[in-house]
C-alpha cells in the first residue's frame, strides 16, 4: 500500500469512527426521549457531550492528515434507529429497555474502535492517534459499564 493509499485508509477509518460517534449521539438523543428520569437524562446528555468531544478530536486528526471529516451516521446505525422507532411505537419504553438499547450502542462503538486499532492495514504511525483512540475506548468502556450497571439496577427496581 502506497503512502497516499495508507493516509486515505486512515482518514476513512477515522471517518468511520466519527459516524459511530454520531450514531451514539443519535442513540442517546432517542434515549432522552424514552425516559422521564432526570438522573438518566443527565447521564445521557453527558454521553452525548462525550461523543461530540470525540468527534471534534477525530476531526482534528483528519485535518492533520489532509482529509475532510464526515458528518453522517452509519447505514447500520440508521437501520438500528429506525428499528428502535418502530419498536418503541409498539411497546412501552421503560428505563430498563432504554438502558439495554444504550448498552447495545456502547458495544457497537467499542467494537468499532477495537476494529480500527486492530486493523493490520492501518499502521498508525502517529502515537497521538493511537493514544487518542485508546483514550476513547477507555471512555467508552467506562460508559458501557456504567450503563450496564444502571440497566441491571433498573431491572431489579421493576
Amino acid at each position: 500500500m502506497g503512502t497516499l493509499q495508507h493516509i486515505q485508509h486512515q482518514i476513512a477509518a477515522l471517518n468511520d469512527l466519527i459516524k459511530i460517534n454520531n450514531d451514539r449521539i443519535a442513540g442517546y438523543q432517542k434515549a432522552l426521549e424514552g425516559t422521564q428520569d432526570t438522573g438518566l437524562k443527565t447521564v445521557f446528555e453527558g454521553y452525548i457531550d462525550q461523543s461530540r468531544g470525540y468527534v471534534n478530536e477525530l476531526n482534528d486528526h483528519i485535518h492533520v492528515l489532509g482529509g475532510s471529516p464526515t458528518e453522517g451516521t452509519t447505514l447500520s446505525g440508521k437501520f438500528y434507529h429506525a428499528w428502535m422507532d418502530v419498536k418503541s411505537a409498539f411497546s412501552k419504553k421503560d428505563n430498563h429497555s432504554v438502558l439495554a438499547d444504550c448498552e447495545y450502542g456502547e458495544d457497537v462503538a467499542k467494537n468499532a474502535y477495537r476494529k480500527a486499532l486492530d486493523d493490520k492495514e492501518l499502521i498508525w504511525e502517529d502515537d497521538k492517534v493511537v493514544n487518542l483512540l485508546n483514550t476513547h475506548i477507555s471512555g467508552l468502556k467506562i460508559a458501557h459499564d456504567a450503563i450496564k450497571a444502571l440497566r441491571d439496577s433498573s431491572k431489579q427496581e421493576a
